[in-house]
C-alpha cells in the first residue's frame, strides 16, 4: 500500500512539474536568437558596448537583424533556414547578399548622432559601397579599427598601395604604432579632399606641422596651396618625404641658376649654351636668364641655400611673390 501511495505521489509531481513546463511561455525577441544561437556559435562580445546588457543602450539581435520571422521559425520540411532580414560579412570573397547600404543603415540607426558620421552619405567609402561591417567588428571583443596597432591593417585590404609607400625609408610612423590613418583621415567622410579630418590637407598637416603655417614676408606659393605638391604624405625614398630629391624637385617649377658664377664656363659639361669664340668668362651668371643644371650633375641641393623653403621673414633682392 505505501509502494501504490508513493507511486500515486510521484505520479501527481510529474504530472505537476510537465503542466508547469508546458505553461511556461515561448522565449520572444532576441531570447528566442539564444535557444539556437548559444556560446558555441557566437564568439564572446561580453565586453563590448554591443554585448553589455545591463546598459539598456545596448542593441539585441533584433536592432541589427531585423525580426527574420523566417529565420527564426523556418516553413515545416525546411533543412536550411533562409538567412536573417538583414545578414552581414566580413570577408569580401563572402559578402553577404544584403544591400551595403541597408547594412550600414541599421548601424547609423545609433550611430548618426554626432558629427564624426554627419557626411556619411556621399563620401568616398559609402559611394564605392563600402559598409560598416567590412571595416567593424561587432561580434567580438575587441574591434581592430578602434585600436592603433590593428587599424592600419583593416586599412591595408583595400589601401595595398599605402602599405607598400608607408613601407619606404622615409614615412610618418604608422608602421611604428605611434600614427593611425585615422590621425589624418575621417573615413566617414569630410568636405575635404582624400577624406582628410579637416577642410584641406594643409590644415590637417598643420594639426601638428604648425610651425609650417605661418604667416611669412616671403610665402612659399606651393606650400600655401598644398604640402602634397612636394611631399608624399604616405611615404618616399627621399628624405622627409619628398617626391623628389632636390635640386630636381625645385627646378619643376624654378629655372635653375648659379650663384657666384661658380661652376657655370659656357661649354662646360652640363651647361647649356655653347662658349662663344674668345670667352673667357662665364656665359651664365647669377644676373642672367639662362638655364644652368651644374647644380644637378654636382649633387648640389637648392636647400643648402635656401633652408626655409616653406616661408622666410628674411628679405628678398626680388619681388617675394615671383620667388
Amino acid at each position: 500500500m505505501r509502494i501504490k501511495n508513493a507511486i500515486v505521489f510521484i505520479g501527481i509531481c510529474l504530472a505537476g512539474a510537465f503542466s508547469a513546463w508546458a505553461a511556461e511561455p515561448e522565449p520572444t525577441g532576441a531570447a528566442f536568437c539564444v535557444t539556437c544561437h548559444d556560446s558555441e556559435d557566437l564568439p564572446d562580445m561580453s565586453r563590448s558596448a554591443h554585448g553589455f546588457s545591463a546598459d539598456k543602450r545596448a542593441p539585441d539581435c533584433i536592432s541589427c537583424h531585423g525580426p527574420s520571422e523566417a529565420h527564426a521559425r523556418p516553413p515545416a520540411g525546411v533543412k536550411v533556414p533562409p538567412k536573417p532580414d538583414i545578414s552581414f560579412g566580413k570577408q569580401f570573397d563572402k559578402q553577404a547578399t544584403t544591400p551595403a547600404n541597408s547594412r550600414s543603415q541599421a548601424c547609423q540607426s545609433c550611430h548618426d548622432k554626432d558629427h564624426k558620421r554627419t557626411l556619411w552619405s556621399g563620401s568616398q567609402h559609402q559611394a564605392a559601397d563600402v559598409a560598416c561591417d567590412n571595416c567593424h567588428q561587432v561580434h567580438a571583443n575587441r574591434d581592430k579599427v578602434l585600436e592603433k596597432t590593428g587599424q592600419t591593417e583593416v586599412c591595408y585590404t583595400c589601401h595595398a598601395a599605402q602599405r607598400s609607400e608607408l613601407a619606404k625609408p622615409s614615412h610618418h610612423p604608422v608602421p611604428e604604432g605611434k600614427m593611425t590613418c585615422s590621425d589624418c583621415h575621417n573615413t566617414h567622410g569630410s568636405v575635404g579632399p582624400k577624406l582628410v579630418n579637416r577642410d584641406s590637407i594643409n590644415d590637417t598637416c598643420y594639426t601638428c606641422h604648425a610651425e609650417k603655417r605661418g604667416p611669412f614676408v616671403q610665402q612659399h606659393s606651393p606650400v600655401a596651396e598644398n604640402c602634397a605638391n612636394c611631399h608624399n604624405s604616405h611615404g618616399s625614398v627621399v628624405a622627409g618625404m619628398l617626391k623628389a630629391r632636390a635640386p630636381m624637385l625645385c627646378q619643376q617649377c624654378h629655372t635653375p641658376h648659379v650663384t657666384g658664377v661658380v661652376g657655370a664656363l659656357g661649354g662646360q659639361s652640363g651647361v647649356y649654351g655653347p662658349a662663344a669664340p674668345g670667352q673667357a668668362v662665364p656665359q651664365i651668371t647669377f644676373m642672367s636668364d639662362g638655364k644652368n643644371v651644374v647644380n644637378m650633375w654636382q649633387g648640389r641641393s637648392c636647400m643648402n641655400c635656401h633652408t626655409q623653403v616653406h616661408g622666410s621673414n628674411s628679405p628678398s633682392i626680388s619681388n617675394p611673390l615671383m620667388r
